[in-house]
């Protein structure tokens, strides 16, 4: 429990982290942790593109590397699951089919001195 409890804390601090970093560059968050259509979302952000734009984000970290890069676990099943959640969001707040999506992957590698990639349209719906 303990390990879980830990594991949770440092998921919630490192989403903190990628949001004050996704502001940094222009984005403003809207929500955090949003559960849908048995999927979650790490956090919703509004982008100022010229158009309304949602921006759903997966955040992925990793202590450090050595089983592998986040990305690396971010599979078309993850990805469906996002895509399922980010519609029901969509309908939910009334701007399905009234704003642009786009779906961005933010990695974090370490700690101390955490790595963050950032990759702006990471994934396109498919289908």
């Amino acid at each position: 429990m303990a390990d879980e409890d830990s594991t949770r804390a440092r998921g919630q601090r490192v989403e903190a982290q990628v949001a004050a970093f996704l502001a940094r560059h222009g984005l403003e968050l809207v929500a955090t942790n949003v559960t849908l259509a048995n999927a979650e979302l790490d956090l919703v952000m509004r982008a100022d593109t010229g158009e309304p734009t949602i921006v759903f984000v997966e955040v992925r970290s990793r202590r450090d590397a050595e089983r592998g890069h986040p990305v690396e676990t971010i599979d078309a099943t993850k990805r469906r699951r996002i895509v399922r959640a980010a519609t029901a969001f969509l309908v939910a707040q009334g701007l399905w089919e009234r704003v642009a999506v786009r779906f961005d992957v933010v990695t974090v590698v370490g700690d101390d001195a955490p790595q963050f990639e950032w990759w702006p349209s990471a994934f396109e719906v498919d289908g």
